[in-house]
C-alpha cells in the first residue's frame, strides 16, 4: 500500500510543469514549490510532467532539476523521478559500477524483488544501459554470491502462495544437511532452494525447519558470511515479511551516530509506491516509534520535507 496523498482534483500536467517552471525562474530555487507538486504524484503522473515540460520549454527537467537542487535532496528527487522498475535499475547499476561500489544496495535490490519485478527491472536494465544485468554481475561480484546473484535474477519462480508441503520438509532437511549438520557449508544447496523456490515456499520452509532444527536465519548467519549471508537473509525475509524486512533497513540506516542516508533514500524512494504502509506499521510495532518521527529527528531542511511528504501523515 503506498503513502503517496495525491490530490483529490484532476491533476493537470501541464499546470504542474508551468509551477515548476515558475519555481526555477529569477534568483534561487523555490525548493518548497518543486517539493509540493513532485512530492505528491504518482509515477504516470511525474512522466507526464517530463513530457509537458519538454514539449513547453524544450528543455529536460531532469537536468533542470540537477542544476537546481543539490545533495541529498538532489538525489532522493531525481531517484524518485522514475517508475519503480527505473529506480531499481538506476540503484543496481549505481551499486555495480565500479565508481560508487555498493554491493549491499544492489544485492538488497535484487533479492527483495518478485520475479515479475525483476524481469521488469532487467528490460529496462538492458534499454537504458545498453548491458545486460547479468553481465554487470558477473564483472562485479564473485564466488558464492555471484552465483546466488545469478540464479536469482534468471530462474522464474512461481508468484502464488501455495506449496508443496512434502518437498518444504524435504528443503528444510537438505539445508539442514547442508550447513548445520556437517562440517563447512555446502552453498550450492543454499543457491538452489533459495533462488528456486517461490517465497510462500521459502516462509514454509523457514518454519519446518524452525519446528525441527531451530532458526533458519541463525543457520544462515552462522554458516554464511558477507554479501552471501546478505543476499540469502534478503530473500528469506522478504519471504516471510517484507515490509518488517525494510522496517529493520531503516532502523539500522537511522541507528547510533549519524545516518545513513543513501539507504535512508534508497528504501523510502522505491517502497513508497509499493508497500510503505505496511511498513510503517512493522515500524511502530517494533520500533514503539513512528517511522515519521525517526526520520524527522534524523533529516533537517527541505531534504526532511520532501521524505516526510513521501511517508504520508503521521499516525
Amino acid at each position: 500500500m503506498s503513502t503517496l496523498s495525491i490530490p483529490p482534483i484532476p491533476i493537470s500536467p501541464s499546470n504542474d510543469a508551468i509551477e515548476l517552471h515558475r519555481a526555477f525562474k529569477g534568483f534561487g530555487c523555490d525548493t518548497a514549490a518543486v517539493i509540493n507538486v513532485l512530492a505528491h504524484r504518482d509515477s504516470t503522473q511525474r512522466a507526464l510532467i517530463q513530457q509537458e515540460y519538454r514539449k513547453m520549454y524544450h528543455e529536460d527537467l531532469l537536468k533542470r532539476l540537477i542544476s537546481e537542487l543539490s545533495g541529498k535532496l538532489e538525489t532522493a528527487v531525481l531517484l524518485w523521478m522514475n517508475d519503480p522498475a527505473g529506480r531499481d535499475a538506476v540503484i543496481i547499476k549505481q551499486g555495480l559500477s565500479s565508481e560508487s561500489l555498493n554491493l549491499e544496495a544492489a544485492t538488497e535490490v535484487i533479492c527483495s524483488r518478485t520475479p515479475s519485478q525483476i524481469q521488469h527491472f532487467k528490460q529496462l536494465y538492458h534499454a537504458r544501459f545498453g548491458v545486460h544485468l547479468e553481465h554487470d554481475i558477473e564483472r562485479r561480484t564473485s564466488g558464492d554470491h555471484k552465483k546466488l546473484l545469478l540464479a536469482y535474477v534468471s530462474n522464474q519462480r512461481y508468484e502464488g502462495l501455495e506449496f508443496d508441503r512434502e518437498l518444504v520438509v524435504k528443503d528444510a532437511k537438505a539445508l539442514y544437511k547442508a550447513g548445520e549438520k556437517k562440517l563447512g557449508t555446502d552453498e550450492k544447496t543454499f543457491i538452489h532452494i533459495f533462488s528456486e523456490r517461490s517465497r510462500a515456499h521459502l516462509a514454509a520452509v523457514s518454519s519446518a525447519y524452525r519446528d525441527t532444527y531451530g532458526s533458519l536465519k541463525k543457520a544462515v548467519k552462522s554458516e554464511t558470511s558477507g554479501h552471501f549471508e546478505h543476499g540469502l537473509l534478503t530473500i528469506l525475509r522478504s519471504a516471510e515479511n517484507p515490509a518488517k524486512y525494510f522496517a529493520k533497513v531503516l532502523h539500522k540506516a537511522m541507528k547510533g551516530l549519524g545516518t545513513d542516508d543513501t539507504t535512508l533514500i534508497r528504501v523510502i524512494v522505491t517502497r513508497t509506491e509499493i508497500d510503505m504502509q505496511y511498513i510503517k506499521a512493522e515500524y511502530a510495532k517494533k520500533y514503539r516509534k513512528t517511522l515519521n518521527d525517526a526520520v524527522h529527528s534524523e533529516t533537517s531542511g527541505h531534504y526532511r520535507t520532501f521524505l516526510l511528504s513521501l511517508l504520508g501523515p503521521n499516525h
